[in-house]
């Protein structure tokens, strides 16, 4: 008897040495994972979730569902992903906007991104195409440079709302050209393509993922990309920079994240299975052909890019007075 509870005893520390405080050593998932995004559907971080999510509810054997929860410049997403249970259950598609910018613009968050959010990894580099309905007379970055300075205020442009990688990109456009157009700011990419193809709206800085298609059929025409070497599907469609705006490049991305406090070992697993997911040949083709291409790194590196992001786009917002209206 003795030594059978002796056994029992060695047994109950090995599990403690192997299961450290805050681990989680029971199954995880033992239910259904909620994946917020924080724009409507149709966008492309909504695309890259519904991507994800579909091969990591078969890896984790449970259901992964995407929760669109746009508006608020994707506020109301944030604070409901770090207000939720740190027990793996939410995790949250991010970008950016949400992460890194949107915390210089508005005078007022109930969170810090930065401290409550802990990050699992990037998902994607969407690219931008700047494009306009065909209805307004720009063949290229140089005419539709002239007439926004022509007319200033005039031209309205699109964005899946504040602090949107779109709407950074059209920020960093007119800081860099000295022109003025109005921001219509939508709950998405996805309302904000509708409105631009309708021609209810002149402009966009919109993700490749949402805008390719429409450019393709002649629906919107596309002026420039605004990465650094031209997109393989567009290719001949130049950069920005090479168009007319010397220096120019907007690169965002999308990432995964959890609440801060999520157990260690639950952000390993997410970041395993979803770099997994991302190096998937069929994954990074799908993903690419929608203008997104596929990154990914391990949870440290992701928390240190987000840290320089941070800082980079404070200075933009700052630099030009943006505010959230």
């Amino acid at each position: 008897m003795k030594a059978m509870l002796r056994y029992r005893f060695m047994f109950a520390l090995l599990l403690t040495a192997l299961c450290p405080a805050g681990a989680w050593c029971q199954s995880w998932p033992a239910k259904p994972v909620k994946m917020i995004v924080p724009y409507a559907p149709g966008g492309g971080a909504d695309i890259t979730a519904r991507v994800v999510a579909q091969i990591l509810t078969a890896r984790l054997g449970q259901q992964v569902l995407v929760d669109n929860r746009a508006g608020g410049g994707g506020n109301i997403a944030t604070e409901l992903v770090v207000k939720s249970p740190p027990d793996g259950y939410t995790i949250y598609m991010g970008t950016v906007g949400q992460v890194c910018i949107n915390q210089h613009m508005y005078d007022k968050l109930p969170f810090d991104p930065v401290r409550d959010l802990a990050p699992i990894t990037p998902a994607g580099l969407p690219v931008n195409v700047l494009n306009v309905h065909p209805s307004i007379p720009a063949k290229n970055v140089r005419e539709l440079i002239a007439l926004a300075k022509a007319q200033p205020d005039k031209l309205n442009f699109a964005t899946g709302g504040m602090g949107a990688s779109d709407h950074m990109a059209t920020e960093l456009f007119m800081s860099m050209t000295g022109t003025r157009m109005v921001h219509v700011p939508y709950k998405g990419g996805g309302p904000a393509i509708i409105d631009l193809i309708a021609g209810n709206v002149d402009l966009g800085f919109s993700t490749m993922a949402t805008a390719i298609g429409p450019i393709k059929t002649g629906r919107l025409r596309a002026l420039g990309v605004t990465s650094g070497k031209r997109f393989e599907l567009l290719p001949d469609v130049p950069t920005v920079a090479e168009a007319g705006v010397k220096g120019y490049e907007s690169v965002a991305w999308y990432g995964l994240f959890a609440p801060t406090g999520t157990p260690a070992d639950v952000i390993r697993r997410l970041n395993t299975e979803t770099v997994a997911i991302l190096q998937m040949e069929d994954v990074r083709k799908r993903l690419t052909e929608l203008g997104i291409i596929p990154v990914s790194s391990t949870p440290e590196a992701f928390a240190a890019y987000v840290q320089s992001e941070t800082a980079r786009w404070g200075k933009l917002v700052r630099a030009n007075g943006i505010k959230a209206q």
